[in-house]
């Protein structure tokens, strides 16, 4: 995964990056055109999966690149690469916008909601086509933009409420930064890969009530800086506040609180 935030506020304190991507990784896994004897890269590796898994299932024959920008992604993955006793793992501290690996030199590309986090989406792709063989699989999953929609539409309801438009906006901007529409991944693809399969799934996290919610280590370290982020400073604990009393209310109604994450497996050959 590639979660800047994530990986600088909680890399080095818990592991439970695998328990959101692994929805995504699963499915990712299930797709895969394993194939003996080739070069395979896993972009913005996060905590290890899916390279790790990736990397037994290829097998001892087969080599597996990951590449992240993150030292403490690195240290972290190389310790589990040592304890497993995997020889078949090389670790790049990186950018997929600029992988050090020659042309045409792997088989196989698995991006597990990363390629939709990077700052150059284009030059990521680029990359993508230039390293990967004639024929080689390219496959990757991202998060749809109503990832979420029950805690964004409880948010966009309350700064309505005080008149916060400019901060609607704002929330808007970093729904589409994050999660961008699937055209804006397809549609460059298509320059330099054959679309075999766009499949689409769902997934949801379930809360006791926006209380447990807003205190969960995993949504306080990779979701709400960002969310405050969009807030005027001033007024941050005020509007936290009304909103999680609002979902606390939603709550009683609905026998707890459920993020419906919708995302997009997308599987590609180079042409």
């Amino acid at each position: 995964m590639y979660n800047i935030i994530y990986m600088n506020k909680a890399g080095k304190m818990y592991d439970e990056l695998p328990f959101w991507s692994a929805p995504f990784g699963l499915k990712l896994l299930d797709y895969i055109d394993y194939k003996p004897n080739i070069n395979a890269i896993d972009l913005g590796f996060g905590t290890g999966f899916p390279l790790i898994e990736l990397a037994m299932r290829l097998g001892d024959n087969s080599m597996v690149y990951g590449i992240d920008i993150l030292k403490d992604a690195f240290v972290k993955v190389e310790e589990k690469i040592n304890n497993y006793g995997i020889k078949n793992i090389k670790l790049i501290e990186g950018s997929v916008e600029s992988i050090p690996l020659e042309n045409n030199s792997v088989h196989l590309i698995t991006s597990n909601n990363c390629i939709n986090n990077v700052q150059n989406i284009g030059k990521a792709l680029n990359e993508c086509s230039r390293i990967l063989n004639k024929d080689g699989q390219f496959i990757l999953t991202m998060n749809l933009d109503k990832s979420m929609f029950e805690f964004y539409d409880t948010m966009e309801n309350t700064l309505l409420e005080l008149n916060l438009k400019s901060e609607i906006e704002l929330m808007h901007k970093h729904i589409e930064q994050k999660r961008p529409p699937i055209d804006k991944i397809i549609a460059p693809m298509k320059q330099n890969f054959l679309i075999k399969d766009i499949v689409y799934d769902q997934f949801c996290y379930r809360f006791t009530d926006g209380t447990a919610l807003l205190n969960h280590n995993f949504i306080k370290a990779a979701f709400l800086e960002s969310w405050k982020n969009i807030l005027p400073e001033d007024r941050i604990n005020e509007i936290f506040k009304i909103v999680e009393n609002k979902l606390n209310e939603l709550s009683k109604e609905l026998n707890g609180i459920k993020l419906s994450i919708p995302f997009v497996l997308i599987n590609g050959i180079k042409k």
